[in-house]
């Protein structure tokens, strides 16, 4: 079993000042070959989704008004510009992640150090998210046979609003969004289990209703594949969240995840997806824990 790791220099895009740090994900490569976490040569470069892939969830309008970088109200609502660079690094992340889930069935696990953009509708933008990968990836994987029952597990501190929008009322997918109750979106949509907590509910509280929801959406539904979307934006020092988790508290929030999918002898792959501290160091430290958290739970990366 040999993980894999994906990635794309388009991601390090130029968005101008923003709360964002596009270039965390560079930083994060850079920081997991440093470490000796992986080398430079177990890095895939991510390649592009097809129309064929993204029109498994995306509907034909909208793909038409990304491919060409328009203003509609589709497009609109999202909260970065709308570029040709923008666009591409998007439908690259897509790419992404379908090629890590494509290895996971075949490996047992794959990180893309990119990835998690969780607000992107099937007909729209949200937030930072102009094209939802974790969401066709899962699509992809189902269509051609690759798995047949995925859970979706999603930390990040934002609900997973997309997602849950568009699997609602698929049985094959279970959703499952733990995350801040009263930020961003303000108007949520329905997992097939959402634990909506507030500001500071403290570290045992945190794990305490993460392990009752992993507990529903990966021993209960008994997955094929687990995603985790795993969003560091819940640690203490976050400009766009409040739940107050520490380091520590993090890392185990990762095996956590990373546990459930191995009792249930479920492949996993990990995403990045959102993270904003005020020290982007922080940020791309956290990323890091969460890959080597999960390889080491694992078992492919010593103590």
């Amino acid at each position: 079993m040999n993980p894999a790791f994906l990635w794309s220099p388009r991601y390090d895009i130029d968005i101008g000042r923003h709360v964002f740090p596009t270039r965390k994900f560079r930083l994060l490569k850079d920081l997991l070959i440093a470490r000796g976490t992986i080398r430079e040569e177990d890095v895939t470069h991510c390649p592009a989704a097809t129309d064929e892939e993204l029109l498994t969830v995306l509907i034909p309008q909208y793909l038409a008004d990304l491919k060409g970088h328009v203003h509609t109200p589709r497009t609109v609502r999202s909260e970065l510009p709308i570029t040709r660079e923008i666009i591409e690094g998007m439908i690259h992340t897509v790419g992404g992640t379908i090629a890590c889930v494509r290895h996971a069935m075949k490996e047992g696990v794959a990180c893309h150090i990119g990835g998690g953009y969780h607000h992107g509708f099937a007909d729209h933008a949200e937030g930072f998210c102009y094209i939802n990968d974790v969401a066709i990836a899962a699509r992809v994987a189902l269509k051609d046979g690759i798995a047949r029952r995925i859970a979706i597990v999603d930390t990040d501190v934002h609900q997973g609003n997309g997602t849950a929008s568009i699997f609602g009322g698929e049985h094959r997918v279970y959703t499952f969004s733990i995350h801040q109750e009263n930020i961003y979106p303000m108007n949520k949509e329905t997992s097939d289990m959402d634990i909506g907590l507030g500001e500071m509910p403290g570290q045992d509280r945190y794990l305490s209703e993460l392990d009752r929801g992993l507990k529903s959406a990966v021993a209960g539904f008994a997955p094929d594949l687990v995603i985790h979307v795993a969003g560091v934006d819940p640690y203490k020092e976050d400009q766009l969240g409040g739940l107050g988790l520490e380091f520590d508290t993090m890392r185990r929030r990762d095996v956590a995840v990373a546990q459930a999918a191995r009792a249930a002898g479920a492949p996993i792959v990990t995403v990045v997806a959102g993270g904003y501290s005020r020290n982007t160091d922080d940020t791309v430290a956290l990323h890091a824990q969460t890959i080597e958290a999960t390889l080491k739970t694992l078992g492919h990366l010593s103590e």
